[in-house]
């Protein structure tokens, strides 16, 4: 058979392989599915542990963490090699990561559990790097931000996938675990949090062998290499001179800056939806709690499907400055409605949420030229260490205030700018067509 692609020299192709395309997009549940287990372990750890709403929310700094240190190093793999080596190394680091639960299950120290998240998030790091800009790759040029938005759209699968498995392996029937561990004495709250501790170990098991099952199919599927022509004369940028290019580059700031707020405000409200469902209903246990998360994911997949069919009719500016704009609404309810509806509202705030990870980094990536790519693509995944801070910011909030509920005022503030990030845009579009109509003017006359 010949090839069932041509690669153009731009590093884009002339049409789409879609065994290759599908493959690659089902990477993204894999990473949808540990995000969403930190959602449980956060809910988990803070009774086991008896944790302050910042310290829980650490779960998340260290697994953002994680994202934040490889990025650079991942996307010098990616220059070094090809995008499919970079994604077996991300596989490799996520299954390594699955295997320290055991240890940590058995140590039973918070520290250990924060490594193990951490080495998964090496591996994430690593797979979002190579997977992000590497589906903006596969096909012509024109369709590069729908191709990543397709492929965002498998992440709430995984996601959703992830809470089901935390809520029924890790979560357990009868009274929410802090009202068992009222009743106990010391000796039996121990033994106790020990058993729930062993729990956390289940879903990584599952993981493993879903793991290794990819790692196979990926090692023996052909991949184009989707580099630039003359790769001699790009191995010959520098990482100091990409850095230096990209920190003038005033488009490409805005839009890591926006980035980095969305991934936070993303990752914020999902970690304390569970934990606001159990404030707001005292009679409700963390495996029911866990529903409200399920929901959560559905409509982010919802959402995605929704935001694909505007954006391919409307200006994608418009498009997520309205998203934005309602979701403040929403934001602003959930943080001071006093009754269980700020729950309904929380979950209605993923379906505003589907359009914006894909579309911020696509859109961003464009602003910056071709031959500092892949170093630019780590840089946007490194604005994920936003999933690090602003969760630590609302535990912080919440802690000082006593409202979980009222802390999530925070996530108002990071989409406001993604709201204002998008008005920007609209508005220099709009200058930028003024000026071409009136050059056709002139050059009429």
């Amino acid at each position: 058979m010949g090839k069932k692609w041509t690669q153009l020299e731009n590093g884009y192709l002339d049409r789409t392989p879609i065994f290759q395309f599908i493959l690659l997009s089902c990477l993204f549940p894999l990473w949808g599915a540990a995000a969403s287990l930190n959602d449980v372990l956060i809910t988990q750890f803070k009774s086991v542990f008896d944790l302050s709403d910042f310290a829980s929310a650490l779960v998340q700094s260290a697994f953002y963490g994680g994202y934040f240190i490889v990025s650079i190093p991942a996307s010098m793999v990616i220059r070094k090699t090809t995008y499919k080596t970079a994604i077996i190394c991300g596989l490799l680091f996520y299954i390594v990561g699955c295997s320290l639960f055991f240890p940590a299950s058995h140590m039973a120290t918070y520290t250990m559990f924060l490594f193990a998240i951490f080495a998964i998030a090496i591996g994430l790091g690593f797979l979002e790097t190579a997977s992000n800009t590497y589906s903006t790759m596969l096909g012509p040029e024109k369709y590069s931000t729908l191709r990543l938005n397709i492929s965002q759209t498998f992440y709430p699968i995984g996601a959703a996938a992830g809470i089901l498995l935390g809520k029924y392996l890790i979560f357990q029937e009868g009274d929410s675990m802090a009202s068992q561990l009222a009743t106990m004495t010391a000796q039996q709250a121990h033994a106790y949090r020990l058993d729930m501790l062993m729990n956390t170990l289940e879903p990584y098991k599952t993981m493993i062998f879903v793991l290794l099952g990819v790692l196979a199919l990926f090692a023996i599927t052909k991949y184009p290499s989707c580099k630039v022509a003359g790769e001699e004369k790009k191995s010959s940028v520098s990482m100091k001179e990409t850095l230096s290019y990209l920190a003038s580059n005033v488009p490409f700031k805005k839009g890591i800056l926006c980035q980095f707020l969305y991934v936070g405000m993303q990752v914020a409200v999902w970690s304390f939806t569970i934990r606001l469902a159990l404030e707001m209903d005292s009679s409700i246990n963390e495996r029911m709690a866990a529903n409200f998360m399920v929901i959560s994911y559905a409509c982010f997949f919802v959402g995605k499907f929704i935001a694909n069919f505007l954006l391919s009719r409307f200006s994608t500016n418009k498009v997520l400055a309205s998203y934005a704009v309602v979701g403040c609404l929403l934001v602003l309810y959930v943080s001071f409605m006093p009754s269980f509806t700020a729950v309904y509202a929380a979950v209605a705030i993923s379906v505003l949420m589907g359009p914006c990870w894909a579309t911020i980094y696509a859109e961003t990536l464009k602003t910056v030229e071709q031959k500092y790519t892949e170093t630019a693509g780590a840089v946007l995944v490194m604005s994920i260490i936003g999933g690090a801070v602003v969760p630590a910011v609302q535990g912080y909030v919440s802690d000082i205030t006593g409202s979980l509920q009222f802390s999530f005022i925070v996530n108002f503030l990071c989409f406001a700018y993604v709201g204002y990030y998008f008005l920007s845009k609209m508005r220099e579009t709009k200058h930028m067509d003024e000026g071409v109509s009136e050059e056709h003017i002139v050059g009429q006359h």
